[in-house]
């Protein structure tokens, strides 16, 4: 049996292909769950915080992340007390074609 080293991105591994939108989300809803459990709410309380409803807070909890977008993740993770802090990397990724602007 071969064995295949994790690139990290086990999204990126399945061949997917929005890959790392999926690894950042995934890395956002695990913080969301965090910060649901460290205030005890049930998903009920979570989601009348977040402004959302229970089921769709229940779907993307449950990994249904392509139920979401980015923006509303940050708003979620802010309702529940949470900064989301954007880093930019000046070294581009393998593959990855630098532009220039004008």
């Amino acid at each position: 049996m071969a064995i295949t080293e994790s690139s990290g991105n086990v999204f990126e591994d399945l061949g997917l292909e929005n890959a790392e939108e999926l690894h950042y989300k995934s890395h956002l809803v695990m913080a969301l769950k965090d910060a649901i459990k460290f205030h005890k709410f049930t998903q009920t309380k979570a989601a009348k915080v977040c402004g959302t409803d229970q089921p769709t807070l229940s779907k993307v909890l449950r990994g249904q992340i392509d139920k979401v977008t980015t923006d509303r993740l940050f708003r979620w993770l802010g309702c529940l007390g949470l900064g989301v802090r954007i880093t930019l990397d000046q070294t581009p990724k393998k593959g990855v074609q630098v532009c220039t602007c004008s």
